[in-house]
């Protein structure tokens, strides 16, 4: 019998793509609604707050030509704000000589942003998700960019500190919006790419940023000193909005929807609770209170999570959807990213400390050290994702294994008096090191934001981050206190190694950690079930019939 035209499609047309895992909103084949982009007729590019697919760029005339900026324009802003945590750290010595300060006041210059920083985040990525990611970014280069110009007319410490946060502020509405339009406005193997970019970008700019200011106070152009440090930002700045502004696509508002005013007050006393003592924790008198607070931000948490699960149920928009956070990857990936930031800023920290304090490097070549650490990191993140399938799907636990056996050689150079000090064992330590976090980076980031639905990408993005940015205070103060009970006031370059050994010691632990959390990519079943039959041979009939056969059901990272 002569095929029908249902079975001649069946024959020709490839199978349909296999929908994300969470929602249908965010798949391929949005629910039908009159009008509704995804609709039959409806233009192909599709807004993620719509309910479509991620918005891709076009590919034809101006569109292709944003298309090849976008990328650019997005890592540009990561870069910067990435960058100004950094650039500051050879600079703090020179800013407090000349404002006059103390020893305290200078660190809360960096502590006080990293803190401010890492408590907005999850807010500001819920704003992006709510109102916008195109004039979220967009705000939040203004504010970063008019703060770091206000940072560098300052003239007191008090001042300083308080323009700091506000430049925080504008980091964080900036930063999650990076990540959500990544994961919005590419998809498959681009957006793999895109996430590799992102991962060497923030390699690059964590040296960068130190290198810079080592250059910039060596040149001292036009007798400005720490204040290059910040009024570098305004050109770059400046440029990168009017980049953006004619850029990043347009993005319709969601349906209205009010910000979870309630769920950010009570997650903001928890962070603060939790973080706060660790700007006391190294000082010479620690208050009582510093070990007390952290033990009241498990109810705070309680009372939050508590909240966010009432107002879900009401149908309300929550801060963090209980689905997210309920969802394994999400837990496993923030887990994953608190242990393994908190032992790379402990590694930077208490190293820096052995260079500039034991081993009497000035700051420029202190930052020059870490040189092969940055280029093997962004070396693997571009490799990431062009390993075969049977790599791809453990690039992380590969990634953590190689960062670990770093850590662990780096150790036993240090502890071996042959090898203790030596510039190019410790050069050759750093290089595997970061070859493993490159390969530990952007992986982790794509695995849990790949199945987000688009709603909640900022969001996501902006819990990830406060994760890593939590653990990378709690790394820095875990292993600043191994480092000053082993110095116990000893001087010299041996003391200084003995107590880069403590440290050290605990930054293995974290690395460990990190490989012992990392998520897993499911096992991928055979699914065998009855529907709608396709196949290569002749059909009979009016229409689809039922049939049995099977299909590879591929799951995302647990």
């Amino acid at each position: 019998m002569a095929d029908t035209p249902a079975a001649t499609r069946a024959v020709k047309e490839p199978p349909p793509a296999r929908p994300p895992a969470r929602t249908p909103t965010t798949g391929p084949h949005p629910a039908p609604a009159p009008a509704a982009p995804g609709a039959p007729g409806a233009p192909a590019v599709r807004h993620p707050a719509e309910g479509g697919a991620p918005a891709v760029p076009a590919e034809d005339g101006a569109g292709a030509a944003r298309g090849r900026v976008l990328l650019p324009v997005l890592l540009g802003g990561a870069f910067m704000t990435v960058m100004d945590s950094f650039i500051l750290n050879v600079a703090a010595p020179t800013i407090r000589t000349s404002l006059h300060t103390g020893l305290t006041q200078s660190e809360l210059v960096i502590s006080g942003y990293v803190l401010a920083y890492g408590l907005l985040l999850i807010t500001t990525g819920r704003l992006g998700d709510l109102h916008g990611h195109r004039g979220a970014f967009l705000a939040g280069l203004a504010l970063f960019t008019t703060a770091s110009l206000a940072c560098g007319l300052a003239t007191s410490a008090t001042a300083l500190i308080g323009l700091r946060l506000l430049q925080a502020l504008g980091a964080a509405v900036l930063y999650p919006q990076v990540l959500a339009l990544l994961q919005t406005s590419y998809t498959g193997r681009r957006r793999d790419r895109a996430f590799a970019a992102f991962g060497a970008t923030i390699g690059a700019a964590s040296v960068t940023g130190q290198l810079l200011g080592g250059v910039l106070l060596a040149a001292d152009p036009f007798g400005l000193s720490w204040r290059t440090a910040f009024l570098v930002n305004v050109p770059a700045g400046a440029l990168l909005f009017t980049a953006a502004a004619f850029t990043l696509p347009r993005t319709p508002r969601r349906r209205p929807a009010r910000l979870d005013l309630t769920g950010v007050l009570l997650l903001t006393c928890a962070l603060l609770l939790l973080t706060l003592p660790l700007l006391h924790a190294t000082g010479p008198a620690r208050p009582a209170w510093t070990w007390t607070l952290p033990l009241l931000s498990l109810p705070a948490l309680a009372a939050f999570h508590r909240h966010e699960r009432a107002l879900h149920a009401r149908g309300g928009t929550p801060l963090l959807p209980p689905a997210l956070l309920r969802d394994p990857a999400v837990r496993r990936g923030g887990a994953t990213a608190l242990a393994f930031f908190a032992g790379n800023a402990g590694l930077f920290f208490t190293l820096t400390l052995l260079l500039q304090d034991g081993l009497r490097y000035p700051p420029l070549q202190a930052a020059l050290t870490f040189t092969p650490l940055a280029c093997a990191f962004v070396a693997a993140s571009l490799l990431a994702p062009r390993l075969k399938p049977p790599y791809q799907a453990h690039v992380l636990a590969i990634g953590y294994t190689v960062n670990a056996a770093g850590t662990l050689l780096l150790l036993a150079a240090t502890l071996l008096p042959a090898t203790a000090g030596d510039r190019w064992t410790l050069m050759t330590a750093l290089t595997v090191i970061g070859f493993g976090e490159g390969l530990g980076v952007s992986p982790l980031f794509a695995a849990v934001l790949r199945d987000t639905p688009a709603r909640d990408s900022a969001a996501v993005s902006g819990a990830m981050e406060t994760a890593a940015q939590i653990g990378m205070s709690l790394g820095i103060t875990v292993t600043a206190l191994v480092f000053s009970r082993a110095l116990g006031g000893r001087t010299g370059a041996g003391a200084h190694q003995d107590a880069f050994a403590a440290a050290l010691a605990a930054v293995t632990l974290l690395a460990l950690l990190a490989l012992a959390l990392a998520p897993r990519p499911t096992p991928t079943p055979t699914r065998t079930g009855t529907g709608p039959g396709t196949g290569p041979g002749p059909g009979t009939g009016p229409g689809p019939g039922t049939g049995s056969g099977t299909a590879p059901r591929t799951g995302r990272p647990r």
